[in-house]
């Protein structure tokens, strides 16, 4: 070959050799960003505080070496997995990226929002943005983190994660699916007190009200988290009433008398979310156990030998590897944090 055309060529696949790491990836984000990875995400940090169940799923908590979640908010996170009282921890989610960098840090997850993603891509951090806003794209999710991992015990992990969802939702479909809208209680999901927030449609939790025979109350109210009035509720005249963890409690709250002549308060039907590694009711994996535990409130005629005690355990020892105790089982449905 001619140097002087060799020469160019050979300086073209060092630029490309040095701008993917040796034996890099290419893996599509939930985005469609095309990001180069290592053979395997090692050292990780994590700027999105639900998806940290994600990675704890697939046995790969302890790769987490920046975090955007703190003991105080998710107690049963770092009782669960230890290791993460080790990692950096930031408050807010804008990692510096010369510590991410000090670190050591082989791959950034971010949430879909996330304002510094090209900071960290600057900086020549693999950076993968992560969304998903029902079952279907958390399914996707996991297996795109699952390859980011990139070992085939985390393949595996998330294949059997997305097939126990896959039967949950079938349990539960072949129960409720024939309820017609008048055996369908109104549903509404408070996500906060103050101000008060609640959750509408297109999102995780309009689907699994849904699917655990209910009617959205919030229906017309679109997105995560939405503000409204106390009039809102009023009209709206909920059967029943689910307030996230966290969240406070009614009683406590400026809307106690307001709030007294609502239906779903006359007769006590207000529930507190269970929260875990993560609130069961928002975008974590824990969202399978979401579907059952709200199956069984909103019809436990329909799941009379549902054991959610049980149930709990059972994920935790198969998708945390964690043994936990019947005690520990019911402090996180009860929503309260460990001993």
């Amino acid at each position: 070959m001619n140097k002087f055309l060799f020469l160019p060529l050979l300086a073209a696949l060092s630029l490309t050799a040095a701008s993917h790491p040796a034996f890099a990836r290419i893996v599509t984000d939930d985005l469609g960003n095309k990001v180069a990875v290592p053979p395997q995400a090692k050292r990780i940090a994590d700027g999105w505080y639900a998806h940290h169940s994600l990675l704890m799923t697939l046995g790969a908590g302890d790769r987490i070496v920046a975090t955007v979640n703190h003991v105080k908010d998710r107690p049963w996170m770092f009782k669960i997995q230890p290791s993460l009282n080790q990692a950096l921890s930031v408050h807010g989610r804008s990692f510096s990226s010369e510590a991410l960098l000090a670190r050591k840090v082989d791959t950034v997850f971010v949430p879909a929002d996330d304002a510094d993603t090209a900071a960290y891509r600057r900086a020549g951090l693999p950076t993968l943005v992560m969304r998903f806003d029902d079952f279907p794209s958390m399914k996707r999710s996991l297996l795109t983190t699952a390859e980011v991992i990139g070992t085939d015990q985390a393949r595996q992990r998330a294949q059997d994660y997305n097939a126990w969802l896959d039967r949950q939702i079938a349990v539960v479909q072949a129960k409720t699916g024939g309820l017609s809208a008048a055996q369908r209680p109104r549903v509404l999901h408070i996500a906060s007190l103050h101000p008060l927030k609640v959750d509408g449609r297109n999102t995780l939790i309009d689907t699994w009200i849904k699917l655990a025979g209910g009617r959205n109350a919030a229906a017309d109210v679109d997105g995560n988290m939405k503000e409204i009035s106390p009039e809102n509720v009023l009209s709206w005249q909920p059967d029943i009433i689910i307030i996230g963890a966290g969240a406070g409690t009614l009683a406590d709250s400026d809307y106690a008398s307001l709030f007294s002549s609502l239906k779903a308060v006359k007769n006590h039907q207000l529930w507190q979310n269970p929260a875990g590694v993560f609130p069961w009711d928002r975008y974590g994996t824990e969202a399978g156990l979401q579907i059952l535990w709200a199956a069984k409130t909103l019809h436990p005629e329909l799941f009379p030998g549902l054991d959610m005690v049980k149930a709990t355990q059972d994920f935790y020892r198969r998708f945390f590897n964690y043994p936990l105790t019947a005690d520990e089982a019911a402090r996180i449905l009860r929503a309260e944090g460990p001993e």
